[in-house]
């Protein structure tokens, strides 16, 4: 098989340009919601866990809810992706991976007109729409990635690095050039978000809109197609 046509066979959902889009608006979503939202992490559970279990042991459950929100609106975001993925992935005009994006658009773009008395909400809806997104999207270049958090990525870029460092085999280098490009775009949109709520504030996730549609953009390429034939077999 010539590589044009493995090319031609690839998946744009996995395409790197389409992951370096949906990475910068993972990291924008993070800063969005710990910066504008109440110090509340969109993406990273890990720290609304440790935070929501300090506030239970204070006795403060108005802070434990603070933080409770956004974790069990996480867990219903993933339990949603899945249920899209089950329920549309035999359609044969458009791809399930568009649909959550497209729900996870509406969703961001409703939270920009949420004022600030509505925190808990805007945290609930941006925490559920990154489920859907890191439950859709878990593979760049076919190496498992995530687009809303880092810690694995930095995990599977350096495990790749010192496998290079071992073997000189290229082809770690690219796997681990790949986490790192990514990383490196997820702090950049962190960045940009951070800056951006300074001068427009909650408005500012529609930024992280942008940046989905122009993912959206390129998953209508009729490379993406194939892999229905893939998740079939599944």
């Amino acid at each position: 098989m010539s590589s044009s046509l493995q090319h031609h066979r690839g998946q744009m959902s996995e395409a790197f340009r389409t992951v370096m889009f949906l990475s910068a608006s993972g990291g924008l979503q993070d800063a969005y919601t710990y910066i504008g939202r109440g110090k509340v992490f969109a993406n990273a559970q890990t720290g609304n866990i440790v935070l929501m279990s300090q506030s239970l042991f204070e006795g403060d459950l108005a802070r434990f809810c603070h933080y409770f929100v956004p974790v069990l609106s996480f867990a219903l975001g993933v339990a949603a992706a899945e249920c899209i993925r089950l329920r549309w992935r035999q359609a044969k005009r458009v791809h399930w991976r568009q649909l959550v994006l497209l729900a996870e658009i509406a969703m961001l773009f409703a939270v920009g007109f949420f004022p600030s008395e509505w925190d808990m909400a805007a945290n609930a809806l941006v925490s559920f729409s990154c489920a859907m997104q890191v439950q859709a999207f878990r593979k760049v270049h076919s190496y498992p990635f995530a687009s809303t958090m880092c810690i694995g990525n930095l995990r599977s870029g350096m495990d790749a690095l010192v496998a290079f460092g071992h073997t000189r085999d290229k082809q770690l280098l690219w796997k681990s050039l790949h986490y790192f490009a990514i990383i490196f775009i997820f702090a950049l949109g962190a960045g940009v978000g951070a800056q951006c709520i300074a001068l427009f504030g909650a408005k500012t996730i529609w930024l992280s809109c942008a940046l989905l549609v122009v993912s959206l953009c390129f998953m209508f390429i009729r490379e993406d197609l194939p892999e229905l034939e893939t998740e079939l077999k599944k």
